[in-house]
């Protein structure tokens, strides 16, 4: 069985659907998929991140910064929920063209988390629904990740830090040593309008914003986006 797990944001459900349904619809492999919920987090004591709405946006305070997604921090705790073996983590804006198990299939038991190296410096402003676009170190690196829960080095990825340092840090894996952060091939992670148009994708990353979303409505692959939606309501 492999552990999958995908944010979740209420603005978003649309895409949380479509990320779900497509990674089972192509799945060979028995797949465990669960959404990360900020609010059942909290309430599991998990995630205690102070948290405040300024301006009709969340704002993370540790970090002084606001959040595009509920799941910005949240997704740092997929080892701890995994508790041991391979757990995958991804956005939720993500369509899966190929087969999961490939992705697992390039798991290196050397390294602690697996991810693409994206080299990603959007001009800052904003995004979907009106979120901030903001630059930082490895930024994207952490919207797929394949997690090693049981190397070593991912003992450092405590709640303690989790709920307790910038989201900056964490994005960039503030407790690994770069040879420990494994690289996957560009395609299961590429970046509607900024990755090399050239690669044939196994996920598609709206990360931008969804098709559904105004503004958004001709990015790449929109179209097997929305027949995936359909799919699913189906």
């Amino acid at each position: 069985m492999r552990s999958v797990f995908i944010g979740f944001d209420p603005r978003e459900a649309d895409a949380f659907a479509v990320a779900r349904h497509s990674l089972v619809r192509n799945a060979s492999c028995d797949v465990a998929v669960r959404g990360l919920v900020l609010s059942d987090l909290r309430a599991r004591g998990l995630y205690t991140r102070p948290t405040e709405y300024r301006d009709g946006k969340l704002w993370d305070v540790i970090s002084g910064a606001p959040m595009s997604t509920e799941f910005a921090c949240s997704r740092f705790l997929v080892p701890y929920l995994a508790g041991s073996g391979w757990a995958l983590f991804t956005d939720a804006d993500m369509l899966f063209r190929s087969d999961v198990e490939e992705l697992f299939e390039q798991a290196d038991p050397s390294k602690a988390v697996m991810v693409v190296k994206h080299d990603h410096r959007p001009d800052e402003g904003v995004k979907m629904d009106g979120q901030v676009q903001t630059r930082y170190a490895r930024k994207n690196w952490s919207s797929v990740c394949l997690w090693n829960v049981d190397h070593p080095s991912n003992r450092g990825l405590t709640l303690e830090l989790i709920n307790g340092v910038p989201g900056r840090d964490l994005h960039r894996f503030c407790w690994l040593e770069g040879e420990h952060i494994g690289e996957l091939e560009p395609s299961w992670n590429w970046l509607a309008g900024h990755s090399d148009p050239a690669i044939e994708p196994n996920i598609v990353h709206f990360t931008d914003g969804v098709p559904s979303m105004t503004g958004y409505e001709d990015t790449p692959y929109a179209d097997e986006w929305r027949l995936e939606l359909e799919r699913w309501a189906a």
